[in-house]
């Protein structure tokens, strides 16, 4: 187990950040709010890039994000009560300072080079798991790092400082998660053995694999890689997905 930072720099929340490419912001936003079945916000900001996709119950926790330029990518801001004393905690564990608003944020770099988000906007409550016409269930609740291997250990070492809370290691070899708990997501960082750069994906947990991979499907998106277990998608907008099956009492 990681140990606790201090009560000011302790996550209490994490919200995933959908990042599109400016064509792709369209497509990518219809996407996701169909694939979650949440509403979505008056867009905001000088040039209306932002929105919040809205649950059914319960708070926020993925927003999207028109890019002025770039990829597609996701980043993640992490809900502090102190942002710029966990900032501070940020970079004495090794992250980068990128840029700051005295006003609600602070953005870093980590040691691996993934952009993330300290923010102090309050939420508490998990969102539902949706029910689909078919009966199945399914939520996006994992946010997942693919690291390059020579930055890896250090990566983690870093990730488990920032969140805190237990950690534990998958059946794959070197795979660190950090369950939720009382956050909407999971944090799941891998080794990536050929990458040069982080690169990140969300993971929809069901209780029917082919059942939500053929609703996902019917939605646009497209099959990858299909196992026993698990289905690799690329979602419209460009950014890849993966379905992971659960036992129906993990939904309980």
């Amino acid at each position: 187990m990681a140990g606790q930072p201090p009560d000011g720099v302790r996550p209490f929340w994490l919200t995933a950040f959908l990042d599109f490419a400016p064509d792709e912001f369209g497509a990518g936003t219809a996407f996701w709010r169909a694939a979650t079945g949440y509403g979505i916000s008056p867009f905001r900001g000088e040039a209306s890039e932002f929105a919040t996709l809205v649950p059914t119950g319960g708070d926020e926790y993925l927003k999207v994000q028109r890019l002025g330029s770039g990829l597609t990518r996701l980043h993640l801001d992490v809900h502090v009560p102190d942002p710029w004393a966990a900032a501070e905690a940020a970079e004495r564990a090794g992250a980068v300072l990128v840029d700051e608003s005295r006003h609600s944020y602070v953005v870093l770099r980590s040691p691996a080079g993934f952009t993330f988000c300290l923010v102090s906007q309050p939420a508490s409550v998990v969102p539902p798991v949706a029910r689909w016409e078919s009966g199945h269930r399914s939520r996006v609740s994992r946010f997942c790092l693919d690291v390059p291997h020579k930055r890896y250990a250090a990566e983690v070492a870093f990730a488990q400082c920032l969140l805190g809370g237990p950690w534990r290691e998958l059946v794959e070899p070197g795979t660190a998660l950090r369950p939720a708990g009382d956050l909407p997501l999971d944090v799941r960082l891998q080794p990536a053995e050929f990458a040069s750069e982080v690169s990140t994906h969300l993971h929809v947990i069901t209780d029917d694999l082919a059942a939500e991979v053929d609703r996902l499907v019917a939605l646009g998106a497209r099959r990858r890689a299909v196992r026993t277990s698990k289905a690799i998608l690329e979602a419209p907008g460009g950014m890849v997905l993966c379905v992971v099956a659960l036992e129906a009492a993990a939904f309980a």
